[in-house]
Formats: structure tokens, sequence, C-alpha cells
């Protein structure tokens, strides 16, 4: 009997170990590109050939070769299986890793950045994670990998000021190298193996979709947005780690700057989370955070000499942040049809890792060309474009993704089926694919007839 999976129900040991052990590697990789963020600028002025401009592209040049490679990454995996892909990424991260650490001038940390970048396993991992998952517990797992990502990003940020102090900057290059070995370690020993891989289409990038994405400007306007978002904060840690130390605080007490911003911000957007999605007010919270973000950019450019001033923005500017970062990626989800959704996320992630990569770019060129309080200006210009951006945006619907086997429809059924599943309360939209035997659907989880939708599938099965 075809069954349909309750969407509360639990899951189950694999998907919990499988969901884990990917949520890891993410982490353990984002941690050392993230711990680099608040010293690299600090440290680089002594380099051999240092300029604030290739600072910058150091940074942040991990960047465009992510935003390049991560969908030819994602797509090999489709052909030679998601772990050797996965273990080759590791293995160019931890090569850039070593590349960095062992460069005493800015050109060799700016190769090493690239070569790191180019281990682009993101996609990958998510293919990975839906091969392994069940449809109805996909959301799940990929809300934890999120939560991983937020996690390491805190931790890097207070660690990085701290290990760069006390053992230098190439020992963070080092500690990322140990941590891509461990990752490779995950990955072959406990991340378990699916018993096949395919192409899904609600987690994967399918090449000629691509620009049915390109073409939907509602897609378009999230895509813009995350790469302004990721510029904003690309440029700014460009020159905040200089301010800080400037107005009188010591590189190796730089965490007590970040981890009460960080930790005091998350908490202060948990609440507006909550009315974004269960008072189903995305649009206005969505817009007031892009306004916080350009206010947060607009005091640093006021106050950027000054230590309260510094951090009280930078408070404002993480609150907008963070609250972006939750909320965009269910943006992506609601609005991407549900067979197009893979798609649009590699879009999305694309367009994020160049927004990081220009960010550095322009950072680093207006600290030594313009001057600092500029790349601020530029931010809330920027922030300020998407704010006007995000006004036309229309109001999400409020829909989850739900996907249905047609394994036991026969092809003379499959048209009637569709139609019988729209007359079904909560079912907004329908999408079948003959050729893998699925159904994609849009649902209203707060109204779906869960027993009528059961009732027909056991239909189905009976007529089949």
């Amino acid at each position: 009997m075809t069954q349909i999976q309750d969407i509360t129900s639990p899951m189950t040991a694999l998907e919990k170990r499988a969901t884990l052990s990917l949520s890891s590697i993410y982490a353990l990789r984002m941690l050392g590109l993230f711990m680099i963020l608040p010293v690299l600028s600090l440290f680089a002025e002594q380099m051999q050939g240092a300029t604030p401009v290739l600072i910058g592209l150091a940074i942040s040049v991990y960047g465009l070769t992510q935003s390049v490679l991560q969908i030819p990454f994602g797509l090999l995996s489709d052909r030679f299986g998601r772990k050797k892909i996965i273990v080759i990424g590791l293995i160019l991260f931890s090569a850039g890793s070593i590349v960095a650490a062992l460069s005493t001038t800015i050109y060799g940390v700016l190769i090493g950045r690239a070569i790191q970048g180019s281990g682009a396993i993101a996609a990958a991992i998510m293919a990975l994670v839906a091969d392994l998952t069940q449809e109805v517990h996909r959301t799940k797992a990929m809300a934890t990998i999120g939560a991983s990502i937020g996690i390491s990003f805190g931790v890097a940020i207070t660690l990085g000021p701290i290990i760069a102090a006390y053992a230098g900057i190439s020992s963070i290059f080092w500690l990322t190298a140990i941590l891509s070995a461990l990752a490779i370690f995950v990955v072959l020993f406990i991340v378990p193996n699916p018993k096949k891989s395919i192409v899904h289409r609600d987690a994967e990038l399918v090449p000629g979709q691509f620009f049915n994405v390109l073409k939907n400007p509602d897609l378009l306007r999230l895509d813009f947005g995350i790469f302004v978002l990721h510029l904003c904060l690309t440029a700014s840690f460009v020159v905040i780690p200089l301010l800080i130390r400037d107005a009188g605080l010591a590189p190796k007490d730089h965490w007590m700057v970040y981890l009460p911003v960080l930790v005091t911000s998350m908490a202060t957007i948990i609440p507006f989370v909550i009315i974004a999605e269960k008072k189903r007010k995305m649009k206005a919270v969505f817009i007031g955070a892009i306004i916080s973000l350009m206010l947060a950019n607009v005091g640093l450019f006021w106050f950027f000499n000054n230590l309260v001033g510094l951090i009280g923005f930078l408070w404002l500017f993480f609150c907008g942040f963070n609250l972006l970062e939750a909320t965009l990626p269910s943006l992506i989800s609601k609005t991407a049809p549900a067979d197009l959704k893979g798609t649009a996320m590699g879009a999305y992630s694309s367009s994020q890792f160049m927004g990081a990569f220009v960010g550095g770019a322009v950072g680093g060129w207006l600290h030594g060309e313009v001057g600092i309080e500029t790349i601020f200006l530029f931010s809330a210009v920027a922030t300020g474009s998407w704010t006007i951006v995000a006004l036309f945006m229309k109001p999400p619907k409020y829909l989850a993704n739900m996907l249905i086997s047609l394994t036991n429809t026969r092809p003379d059924q499959v048209e009637q089926f569709a139609v019988d599943l729209l007359d079904i309360e909560g079912v907004e939209d329908v999408t079948i694919h003959i050729e893998e035997s699925t159904a994609y659907l849009k649902v209203d989880n707060k109204v779906l007839q869960k027993d009528a939708l059961q009732s027909l599938l056991d239909q189905q099965e009976t007529a089949s």
C-alpha cells in the first residue's frame, strides 16, 4: 500500500545519523572559512605585498571559486557518486588551507583561499541528504544543516581572534586543514551509504530548469537579496576588525565584542521569526530586517571611529543579518515551484557566494582608494536598493512541499490522479513528472486534509 507519511512523524535512526553527520561536515568546513573573517585584515597587513585590495580579495576570493564550481560539483556527484565528490572537495579545501598556512606573502594566502573555495561541496552534500532522507523529513534535515552553519559562524567569529592572537594566523589555516581531514573521516565511516543516488528536483539543480528559475522575477529578487546580504558582510569585515583595534581594543580581546553581539542579536530575532512564520507576516518582517541592515550601515558610517557606536551598530547589523539569513531560504522554498526548488536553491547559493566575493573586492578597493567609512556608505546604498526591490515582492504563500510516489499509478490514471489531488483541501499545486514516477505538491499544512489524501492514495493502489 502506498503510504503518505505524517509530516510530524520523527526521523528514522538512519535519517538522524545522516542528518547529524552531514551537518557536522558542513559545520567543520564553514568553521574553517569563517574563522579567518575577523582576523585576516588585522594580520595580513604585515605580509609581503599586502595592500587593502589584495587583503579584501584574500578574504573573499573563496566566494568566486565556490560560486563557479558548486553547480558542476553537484552535477558530478550525480554521475560519480556523492561521497567521492565530497571527499575530493574536502581534499581541495584542506590543500588550500595548507597552501595558505605555509604562505608568507599575501599572494600565497590569496591562492590558498581560492583553492579552499574550489572544494565546492555544498550541492553534493544537499544531494546526499536528499538520498538519505524521506521527502517529508527533508526540510527538517536542511534546517538542521542551516542551524549548524549559524552555530559554526558564531563559534568561528569568537574563536578566530583568540587563536590568531596566541598562535598566529597560520594556525587557523592548519586547524582548518585538520578539520577537513576529520570531515573526510566522517564522510567515509559515519555518513550512511545511500541505496541509490537519483536526481531530486526538490533538492538538486536540474540544468534544463535553470532558465525557468532565472525568468522568475520573485526568485530573482531573492537572489539579489542574498547577493547584497553577503556583499555587505564581507565588505564590512575587511575593515571592522581594524576599526575595533583602532578604537582601543586589542585583537586578542575582539571576541568580547563578537560573542555578546552575536548571542544577543540571535535572541532578539526569535520573536520576529515566529511572527513571520506563525503569524504569516513574512513580507513585513523581511522588509523590516533589510531596513535594519541599512540603518546599521548608516550608523557605522557616522560612528566608525567610536567603540561604543561600533558595537551598537554592529549589534543592529547582526540583528538584520541573522533575521535575513533565517527568512531568505524559507522564502525561496515558499516561492519556487515544488519541482524547481533545488534549482532555485542552486541559483540562490551561487548568488550568495558571488556576493561575498564582490563585497571583499569592493571593500578592499574602497578602503585603499577612498576611505574606510565609504564601505558602510556603499553597503547602505546597496541595502537601500534592496529595500526598493523587496517592496515589489509578492507576499509569499505559506505552502510546504510534499512528494508522492507514482510507482503504483498506471500511466492512464496519472492525469485524473492530478485532478483528484487538487480537489483535496490544502493541496494548492501539483506537478507530475511521469519519467520520475513522482508528484510534487505544494500544500497548506494548516488546512490539509491528510485523511482524504491517504484515502486517494489507497484508491490508486487498489485501482492499479
